[in-house]
């Protein structure tokens, strides 16, 4: 337990209602903040992305399915993996839930992965999701939307993630075949793969890039987080490393 003070409810109230001004300024920011992201440029994409879905080859465009919007989440699961990464499929297990009413708000929300569309559709099984998600692994996506870099790219030094340039190598201790990495691979290929998130807007038929976040630029996304954020012990993850599991993994619910 961390060191924490007691004290009356009068006391309580009176630090809550400090606290509340203060988150009510946080809301705030991010209403100015969201406004920001709407007023980026927008960047017409003219390469022809594929990717193998449930119904078949699609482009980009296809990806739409009729609505003006479109959301992708860049889900680590590489070709080489046995199953997705468990940090994504954390992040999933929320947006399963609401992808059908963001579909009935305009806006459509896949994921991509470079697994090739078999190993997605059994591991999406597993899980028990419904979300739509795509094989990018034919075309040059996930590079281009930082979400990846070939072997080339990870050896020859730091590749651009995140707006920056960034080692894309474990450890040396752990650059073996060893079949170890959270997604059942080695964690050289584990490393080729970059979560984030990408919108996009489709108008007159033209597609654009309008947003794209990565790293803790995904937190506000992964919903278990904002819960454990209002807990008494907050996320509590100190000295535990990787805590969490797949949602099938747990021992008790």
């Amino acid at each position: 337990m961390t060191a924490h003070k007691t004290g009356t409810h009068e006391e309580w109230l009176k630090a809550r209602l400090e606290l509340l001004a203060d988150e009510k300024a946080h809301t705030r920011r991010g209403d100015e903040l969201a406004a920001r992201r709407r007023e980026l440029p927008w960047v017409r994409i003219d390469k022809d992305y594929r990717f193998d879905t449930d119904e078949g080859p699609a482009s980009l465009a296809d990806l739409f399915r009729g609505r003006s919007q479109l959301l992708v989440y860049h889900f680590m699961f590489g070709a080489d993996f046995d199953y997705g990464c468990p940090a994504c499929s954390s992040i999933a297990d929320g947006f399963n839930g609401f992808a059908v009413h963001l579909a009935n708000q305009d806006v459509m929300l896949w994921a991509a992965s470079r697994a090739s569309l078999p190993k997605i559709q059994a591991y999406k099984k597993r899980m028990g999701w419904t979300f739509p998600w795509a094989s990018s692994g034919g075309s040059d996506f996930n590079l281009d939307f930082q979400a990846g870099a070939t072997v080339e790219q990870q050896q020859a030094g730091p590749v651009e993630y995140n707006y920056a340039a960034r080692n894309r190598m474990p450890a040396e201790d752990m650059r073996g075949p060893e079949r170890t990495s959270p997604g059942g691979t080695d964690w050289m290929s584990f490393m080729r793969e970059m979560p984030g998130m990408s919108a996009f807007a489709l108008e007159d038929g033209v597609v654009y890039h309008t947003y794209s976040a990565y790293a803790r630029g995904l937190d506000g996304l992964w919903g278990m987080y904002q819960w454990l954020d209002r807990t008494p012990l907050g996320r509590n993850e100190a000295g535990q490393g990787l805590w969490f599991r797949r949602h099938d993994e747990y021992e008790t619910v």
